[in-house]
């Protein structure tokens, strides 16, 4: 089917009504002008996800001719200084055409365009150029980078087109391209990852924090960035408060006018929760759309969610009562409480949304309200939970939403019997089908799936663990993976600046933007290692320093 200007206002209209984002890129973040190859490419990306998804659009070539470019200024990557035949936007259009295809050389190219005259009409050529035009304007008249954004979009397309179940030209490579020496095998040596990290940091600091903002208003002298860059450079100093780190933020930033630590905190505490977690949302949708490109992300599927409090509270609590809440280890000391959902396993370890527990919250509304922000954003098959989540009402939630589980179980009378059972037969593992009461005459089906400990300090039936999993015990190894989330704890605490404040607001975004520090941190590891070697291991091969060091330069710090 072809696109009709009904398909193209639909497509156009649902961009435009997105909460995550403003298009065109240049026109949403200070970091992106018209001349912009990064804000280009964001906008090609932004286009062909949601053309894609509409039933009339089935052609990548009918895409290359309707993408919008009159608002890009190709001129500043234009090396010809004199009049030309053919416009900039009209050959990039083909050479995107060209990339699709995987044509090595011209000739392909002009063949192809010499017997589809409507195609070449609809491209803008009056005369279709010859092999040596084509060679020329390539070669010597696009520069190096315009080069690299025409390869770059022509494999997002190809990958947008492809997940819609579109037919395409080729089959796109998952994989960013690397150079793998004679034995396939690359160590890359110190200096190169911090070399493409410091890329990688760049390209993608460009396209996470423009989804922050303030609502300051224009004419402010002190631009909205120097904040997010203090904010950064908090995270660089383990246990840095804004005062402190305001007055040596001036000497070490290359910004003529800084924040003041008074003025920051004011800011952010005229944010809501919930713009926090919106704003948290987009920047992480962001990330998850520049990850997606590769196929190392679509491990993705395993989450877990979890709560982590911060240090304990020594000061008066005084109408922060449901705030300041009883730690989970019900002793007398209270803290505040934040709830995350993150991905677990041989995926990314991205932090996909957070949140805060206030008193009286259930369990079952903490993770529901996760999980709906978390199911918009990534494939979930199975989550991953502790023992405070043992509910038969959350297991039945999650059950309904079509996903597995795997939750350890409080050991009851009746679990402590059978654990003494299994203890005299010296049996390790054991598997029985239990119906919970979910009340009104309404059960809910799980597996109990004991499990006694390797090199247990208990000589009795604490010897075992008791799981529990709609899925049988086939899923129980992948428990395992829920300590992933216990590791990334300790980095975003490591991440966070320090206060005394009691203000709620407050406390949330220093957390929040801790976990996005380490989702960065995250995922440039994943790029770099991708773009040095073509595979992902979950050991990060760059250092949670090194990218904070290096937002810290490329967010305007250093």
């Amino acid at each position: 089917m072809c696109s009709t200007l009904v398909s193209r206002r639909t497509v156009f209209r649902r961009i435009a009504q997105r909460k995550y984002g403003e298009w065109p890129a240049y026109n949403s973040t200070p970091l992106y002008d018209r001349t912009s190859l990064a804000g280009l490419e964001s906008d090609i990306r932004t286009v062909s996800e949601t053309w894609f998804d509409h039933e009339s659009h089935d052609s990548v070539k009918e895409f290359v001719c309707a993408l919008p470019l009159a608002y890009f200024r190709f001129s500043a990557h234009d090396r010809y200084a004199g009049p030309t035949r053919y416009q900039m936007d009209t050959l990039f259009r083909v050479f995107v055409l060209k990339e699709l295809h995987g044509w090595e050389h011209e000739t392909a190219l002009v063949d192809y365009l010499g017997t589809r005259p409507e195609l070449c009409e609809q491209l803008g050529f009056e005369t279709i150029p010859d092999q040596s035009t084509l060679w020329r304007s390539w070669h010597e008249r696009f520069t190096p980078d315009l080069r690299e954004t025409v390869e770059t979009a022509s494999r997002t397309i190809l990958i947008k087109a492809q997940n819609a179940g579109v037919k395409i030209p080729r089959e796109p490579e998952r994989k960013l391209r690397h150079h793998d020496d004679e034995s396939g095998e690359l160590e890359p040596a110190d200096q190169t990852t911090l070399e493409q990290a410091e890329k990688v940091t760049d390209h993608v600091s460009r396209i996470v924090f423009p989804a922050f903002s303030l609502d300051r208003g224009n004419g402010c002298e002190i631009h909205e960035n120097a904040y997010w860059d203090l904010q950064t450079y908090l995270g660089l100093r383990e246990r840095l408060a804004a005062n402190e780190g305001a007055r040596s933020f001036i000497h070490e930033s290359t910004r003529d006018r800084t924040p003041l630590g008074h003025a920051h905190r004011d800011h952010i505490r005229g944010l809501s929760i919930q713009q926090i977690r919106e704003m948290y949302g987009q920047a992480v949708r962001q990330l998850i759309v520049e990850l997606a490109e590769t196929e190392e992300f679509y491990r993705a599927g395993i989450v877990a969610i979890d709560i982590t409090e911060a240090d304990p509270f020594t000061g008066d609590r005084t109408g922060h009562e449901d705030e300041i809440i009883g730690t989970k280890e019900r002793n007398d000391e209270y803290a505040h409480q934040w709830a995350t959902v993150q991905l677990v396993g041989n995926a990314v370890p991205l932090v996909l949304d957070a949140r805060p527990v206030r008193k009286g919250e259930s369990r079952k509304e903490i993770v529901e309200d996760l999980l709906d922000s978390v199911q918009d954003l990534v494939h979930v098959d199975n989550v991953l939970m502790d023992r405070e989540f043992d509910s038969q009402h959350i297991l039945e939630m999650i059950s309904q939403r079509g996903l597995s589980y795997v939750v350890p179980k409080r050991m009851q009378t009746s679990e402590k019997a059978q654990a003494k059972r299994l203890l005299q037969r010296n049996q390790d593992r054991y598997e029985t089908d239990r119906k919970l009461h979910l009340g009104k005459n309404e059960w809910h089906e799980t597996t109990l799936i004991y499990r006694r400990k390797e090199k247990s300090e208990h000589d009795d039936h604490w010897q075992y663990s008791v799981f529990m999993s709609n899925r049988g015990g086939g899923f129980l190894s992948e428990y395992g993976h829920r300590w992933d989330i216990e590791s990334g704890y300790r980095s975003i605490k490591r991440f966070m600046a320090a206060t005394t404040s009691k203000d709620f607001g407050l406390r949330f975004f220093y957390f929040a933007f801790a976990c996005l520090l380490y989702s960065i941190w995250r995922a440039v590891d994943l790029l770099v290692q991708v773009k040095l070697t073509g595979e992902y291991e979950h050991s990060p091969i760059v250092t949670a320093d090194n990218t904070l060091t290096l937002l810290k330069k490329e967010t305007g710090i250093g």
